[in-house]
């Protein structure tokens, strides 16, 4: 396993958001993801109780080495008028032994830009 790649973004309150990752081996091949989950979290500072969830989706078909991550507009909106957060993604699958493998594959800040039109 390798660490994760950190990557800072901004992103506009109020408004759809949609993120395609894409994994590749250290070959440069594509990362096969069958049988993996994925899942993402944003919280105000890494101590924080509160998170918000990204919805996660590993789209068929998963030996393409895609994560897509999305927020609707209503929890774009629901941030702080202006704010950093920090966030990371994970991936996780089961190994034959029944335990459960988690790999964090990116992770970062957040910038949000406050919205006019609400």
């Amino acid at each position: 396993m390798t660490m994760a790649t950190y990557e800072d973004f901004t992103i506009d309150q109020g408004a759809d958001l949609a993120l395609q990752i894409e994994l590749v081996n250290p070959d440069g091949s594509k990362k096969d993801l069958t049988g993996y989950s994925a899942s993402a979290k944003m919280k105000k500072t890494y101590r924080s109780e509160d998170s918000i969830d990204f919805t996660a989706v590993i789209p068929d078909p998963s030996p393409e080495g895609i994560v897509t991550l999305s927020l609707t507009h209503l929890q774009t909106d629901a941030l702080s008028t202006r704010g950093r957060y920090v966030y990371d993604v994970e991936i996780s699958f089961v190994d034959e032994d029944g335990h459960t493998i988690i790999e964090r594959i990116l992770e970062g800040k957040i910038k949000v830009n406050p919205s006019v039109t609400r």
